[in-house]
C-alpha cells in the first residue's frame, strides 16, 4: 500500500464512504484504505464502486462495495447491518454523496428585462421545483439519513468521526446554482449542529469545503470543446489567489487531519476550506 501524506494510521477502523463512486470520494476511499481502514464503498451504481473496490484490493487494501441509495433509509439500515457483519461497527462516516442537476441551474447570472416572460431559457422564475427538491434532498437528506443510520453504531464509542463534504458555495453562493448553494450551506450548518449534539458521546463531526477542482464532472463547465477555458473559468481563477484549480490529492491532508484523533482530537464542528484562498478573497 502507498503511504499517506500524514502517516495517519487508521488500522482496525471501519470507514463508510457514501458517494464512493464519484471523483472525489473514490479518491477519499483509496486514501482511507492506504491508511489501514477497512472501507465500505456505498454508491448507487455497482460498476462505479466496483472499480474503486478493485483499485483498493489491487493495492493490498481492504474494501467491499455495497449498492445503496442514501435517500432510502431502509436500504441504508440494511447495508449498515451487512457492513457490521462484514467488518464491524462503523468508526468513520464520510458523507460524500451529493451533486447538482441541470434542472436546478439557471442559464443567466443576472436578471434582464423581459426574462420573466421567457420560456426558452431557464430563469429563476421557471426553475423546476422537482429539480431543486432533488438537489436539496441529495445533498442535505443524503447527509442526514446516513448519519442517522451509522451514528447508531458510533454512540458511546470513543474515537469515532463523521466528515461531511460541504463546498465553497456554503460560504458565498455562486451564480446559476441556487439549489446546490443552499443545500451545501445547509450541510455546513448541519455539521455544526451534529458536532454539538454528539459532543458528549465520543463522536467528532467536521466538514471539508473543497474549492474549485478540475474533474471529469465539471469539465464542460470549465473548458470549451477545444480545451480553451470558458468565461466562468476565468472568473474562478481571478477570484482564487493561488491562481489555479486544486488537485484532487491536495484534499488528502485535510481529510486525514480531521479524521486523526491524535492530530485533531479537540476539533469538532469546523468546516475546513481547501480552496486556494477563494473564501478569503474579497475581490479587491
Amino acid at each position: 500500500m502507498k503511504q499517506n501524506v500524514l502517516n495517519t494510521d487508521l488500522s482496525g477502523k471501519v470507514a463508510v464512504v457514501t458517494g464512493a463512486g464519484g471523483v472525489l470520494c473514490s479518491y477519499f476511499s483509496l486514501v482511507l484504505a492506504r491508511a489501514g481502514a477497512k472501507v465500505a464503498l456505498l454508491g448507487r451504481h455497482i460498476e462505479n464502486i466496483s472499480e474503486v473496490h478493485k483499485q483498493i484490493i489491487d493495492e493490498g487494501g481492504i474494501a467491499k462495495p455495497y449498492v445503496c441509495d442514501v435517500l432510502d433509509k431502509a436500504r441504508c439500515e440494511e447495508v449498515a447491518s451487512l457492513i457490521e457483519k462484514d467488518f464491524g461497527k462503523c468508526d468513520i462516516l464520510i458523507n460524500g454523496a451529493g451533486g447538482n442537476n441541470p434542472k436546478a441551474t439557471t442559464d443567466k447570472e443576472y436578471y434582464e428585462d423581459g426574462d420573466i416572460f421567457k420560456d426558452d431559457i431557464k430563469t429563476f422564475f421557471n426553475l423546476s421545483t422537482e429539480g431543486v427538491e432533488g438537489v436539496f434532498n441529495l445533498n442535505f437528506l443524503g447527509t442526514l439519513i446516513p448519519t442517522q443510520v451509522f451514528a447508531k453504531q458510533m454512540v458511546g464509542r470513543e474515537g469515532c468521526s463523521i466528515l461531511n463534504v460541504s463546498s465553497m458555495n456554503a460560504f458565498t453562493p455562486l451564480t446559476k446554482i441556487p439549489a446546490y448553494s443552499g443545500a451545501k450551506s445547509a450541510v455546513s450548518n448541519f455539521t455544526q449542529r451534529l458536532a454539538v449534539h454528539f459532543s458528549k458521546v465520543g463522536i467528532r463531526v467536521n466538514a471539508i469545503a473543497p474549492g474549485f477542482f478540475s474533474t471529469k464532472q465539471n469539465a464542460k463547465l470549465l473548458f470549451n470543446d477545444d480545451g480553451t477555458p470558458t468565461p466562468r473559468t476565468g472568473k474562478i481563477l481571478n477570484a482564487t489567489p493561488m491562481g489555479r484549480f486544486g488537485k484532487t490529492e491536495e484534499l488528502e491532508g485535510g481529510l486525514l487531519f480531521l479524521l486523526d484523533n491524535k492530530a485533531s482530537g479537540f476539533i469538532t464542528g469546523v468546516v475546513l476550506p481547501i480552496d486556494g484562498g477563494f473564501s478569503a478573497y474579497s475581490g479587491v
